[in-house]
């Protein structure tokens, strides 16, 4: 009985120990591991700082994974430069500097505070391109873990998507805030950019004959000055109307009418000819003179030569080599390309609308481009008042500056701007993702988290879209990227990170 008594409380004993230590293992794992990460995304305008990091607690090492990406027309990850952390607590602070990047975008930074307290990281940038600071307020220094895990609280957001840097980096990605700006109720028409009056000069024959192109300065697109030789018109092998031969013909009249002239010019004075004789002659010789010079004119040994009316380009050619032309027949078409009309076509239904309209987005055909016509010196030449038998629709003309990739004879999208429309949330048109005739973004909630979001728009200038609800003013849409987030969050795998946090 002593014996059974004396095992018994062998193994209680034993049964408290195993169950302290046990205690003490889960107090030390969770202790270890039970703090979350910190996540903050902040911008500033040259960069994106993402970065993820332990609480930061007295005497504790907390290691940094800092993602740079410099924001432009793509984001791409910053790959060269120095970076310094700094914990600013009161008038004290510790840093740490790495002078290259792990990786691609990726710092690796650590720290130690000293201090407990409320205070601020502030990250340094220098490149050779061009230095930043990015601050994040409010970071509390914890005076240990425990305090540390007890102020700890966690966040879920629902419909989380996560895409990370590293997947970024290697596509087109971009994203915007959306903003509060000046908009415009828009009218969505049609229109063709047309050759401005005056812009354009036919170049025509002044002679009959068989036509020859010159040069290279025949080809259309080609750069032609004012006189730049185009053609020639000869008379070949033609037994009418030969050029040759009337340029022959025209040279001897000219030469026998001279000479008669400069000899009845001393009879005359001679009294030899009557004052009568002597105007007959000289009125032949000027006549033969007038004849002659016309045909002359730009005449050569290969023919007469017909060159361009002014400055500008060659838009068309409208005659084949070696084709017979008559004189007055147009040959060629030259323009200076400097200025061009934009005729829109308008539903009667926004004639009241008409007055109002200052300017238009335009968006050519095939093209991706848009242009607004006030940075093109845009003008409102011209609106119909009525229409006319052959069409139910009225028209607007817009002078336009070209700037070099208009092509005259296009047809065209146009995004009319009526009456303004103050503090209008508006985003680029690149982050709408249509589904069955509703329209979502993706907003990027942090640097790896992304949420899909309905929305409900307004009109278009093909450029922007007014939001009227979905989202708020200050988040920022994904503007490139868009399918590849949407592939991404279809094939229902969440991404692995291929860097520590």
């Amino acid at each position: 009985m002593k014996t059974a008594s004396i095992l018994m409380a062998l193994f209680i004993m034993l049964f408290i120990g195993c169950a302290d230590k046990a205690a003490d293992e889960h107090s030390h794992e969770h202790g270890a591991g039970g703090l979350e990460p910190l996540v903050y995304t902040v911008y500033s305008n040259k960069t994106e700082l993402f970065v993820e990091f332990k609480p930061l607690v007295v005497d504790s090492k907390s290691s940094f994974a800092v993602h740079f990406t410099i924001l432009g027309e793509q984001f791409l990850p910053l790959t060269k430069g120095k970076v310094t952390i700094n914990l600013i607590i009161g008038d004290s602070g510790i840093r740490h500097s790495a002078d290259s990047a792990s990786s691609p975008g990726i710092y690796r930074l650590a720290l130690i505070p000293k201090t407990a307290g409320k205070g601020k990281l502030v990250f340094d940038i220098e490149t050779e391109s061009y230095t930043d600071q990015i601050v994040i307020e409010n970071i509390t220094v914890y005076a240990s873990e425990h305090s540390a895990l007890y102020n700890q609280t966690e966040t879920t957001i629902s419909d989380e998507i996560v895409y990370l840097k590293e997947q970024a980096w290697k596509i087109e990605f971009a994203n915007v805030p959306v903003v509060k700006t000046a908009f415009s109720e828009i009218i969505k028409t049609s229109g063709q950019i047309l050759s401005a009056p005056g812009d354009e000069m036919v170049v025509t024959a002044s002679a009959s004959g068989i036509i020859n192109f010159t040069g290279n300065k025949t080809i259309i697109g080609s750069e032609v000055s004012q006189n730049t030789p185009l053609f020639t018109i000869s008379g070949g092998n033609l037994t009418e109307n030969n050029l040759d031969a009337n340029y022959k013909e025209a040279k001897a009249n000219y030469d026998k009418t001279k000479a008669d002239f400069e000899r009845s010019k001393e009879l005359v004075n001679d009294k030899i000819v009557s004052e009568t004789a002597f105007l007959q002659v000289k009125n032949a010789f000027e006549n033969a003179q007038t004849v002659f010079n016309i045909i002359a004119k730009n005449y050569s040994a290969y023919g007469q030569t017909i060159g361009s009316s002014m400055n500008g380009f060659v838009k068309n050619i409208l005659v084949n080599e070696g084709q017979y032309v008559e004189v007055g027949t147009p040959l060629a078409v030259v323009s200076k390309n400097k200025k061009l009309i934009l005729q829109v076509s308008v539903s009667q239904k926004y004639f009241s609308k008409l007055p109002t309209i200052s300017s238009a987005n335009f968006k050519p055909i095939g093209s991706e481009e848009v242009f607004d016509t006030k940075m093109l010196n845009g003008k409102i030449v011209s609106y119909g008042k009525s229409t006319s038998a052959n069409s139910a629709f009225l028209p607007i003309i817009f002078e336009i500056d070209n700037i070099g990739n208009l092509i005259s004879g296009s047809a065209a999208e146009v995004f009319l701007k009526s009456s303004p429309i103050s503090n209008a949330l508006v985003i680029p048109i690149s982050a709408l993702m249509e589904e069955q005739g509703n329209f979502y973004v993706y907003v990027q909630l942090g640097g790896e988290s992304f949420q899909k979001r309905e929305i409900k728009i307004g009109p278009s200038d093909g450029e922007n879209v007014q939001v009227f609800s979905g989202i708020s003013e200050g988040e920022r849409v994904v503007t490139k990227g868009v399918y590849q987030i949407k592939l991404s969050s279809a094939s229902g795998e969440l991404p692995t990170h291929s860097h520590e946090h």
